[in-house]
């Protein structure tokens, strides 16, 4: 009980945090949608026509922030394995099989957004254009993490097991994110964010843009503490029903 007592206290506190995370997003979100595209914007209000995006340009906020707290997702995952096979704490295996999952989630949403972005852009779709070939790679590899632990009915050996499968996992991430779109030719748009910057962004778009990746890396901690919680919690009723 002064478990639920503490996880009570600790959501009401933060509850004021959470209600401006919420309107700050929604504004991000009414912005993104509600700003007119012009070829010469004159008003801060007003965002910019780039060249060979026109108004899909609306989907950037949405696509490379996912995309960004993908690879934050996995990361974490190998982190918190690697930092399990030293001590092994059961708690460290939690926040890696639920780091996975978020980045699992996050990985299919930026693949179905960058193939909306495709559809716009290209007029299909999927064509195993390198970007999408290796994200496509990077679901299964996690697809198979997760095919991993169901089949392995020792606790402990499934958690070693997976530890180890996920560093591996997670130092293919970087490869297959950064690596293999740079090295082959893709028809997928270069970064956004880089030494040119200036020439694709005016100040209200690039404010969005950063607002936007900051309210996804946020929202993503946040579900990621959450879900943490509910699995301590679970375990503990377990532990408390064995005994």
């Amino acid at each position: 009980m002064k478990f639920i007592y503490f996880e009570a206290l600790v959501f009401y506190n933060n509850m004021f945090l959470k209600l401006i995370f919420g309107v700050i997003f929604s504004l991000v979100l009414v912005c993104v949608f509600g700003m007119p595209i012009v070829s010469e914007p004159t008003r801060w209000y007003q965002l910019p026509n780039i060249q060979g995006l026109g108004d899909k340009v609306r989907i950037i906020f949405f696509h490379v922030p996912i995309a960004w707290v993908t690879v934050i997702a996995f990361l974490s995952s190998l982190l918190s394995s690697f930092r399990y096979l030293i001590t092994k704490n059961i708690y460290y295996d939690i926040k890696s099989v639920t780091a996975a999952e978020l980045g699992f989630l996050f990985c299919i949403l930026a693949t179905i957004t960058g193939a909306i972005w495709a559809k716009f852009s290209w007029g299909v779709y999927w064509n195993w254009d390198p970007r999408q070939t290796s994200i496509f790679i990077l679901l299964l590899i996690y697809g198979a993490y997760f095919a991993l632990r169901s089949s392995i009915e020792n606790e402990e050996k499934k958690s070693i097991i997976s530890a180890v499968y996920s560093i591996l996992a997670g130092i293919s991430v970087p490869f297959f994110i950064f690596i293999i779109p740079r090295v082959v030719a893709s028809l997928h748009p270069a970064p956004i964010i880089n030494l040119q910057a200036k020439l694709y962004m005016n100040l209200t778009i690039f404010i969005l843009f950063i607002l936007s990746l900051l309210c996804f890396t946020i929202l993503y901690f946040w579900i990621f503490k959450l879900k943490i919680h509910l699995l301590v919690l679970e375990n503990k009723i377990q532990s408390i029903e064995r005994n």
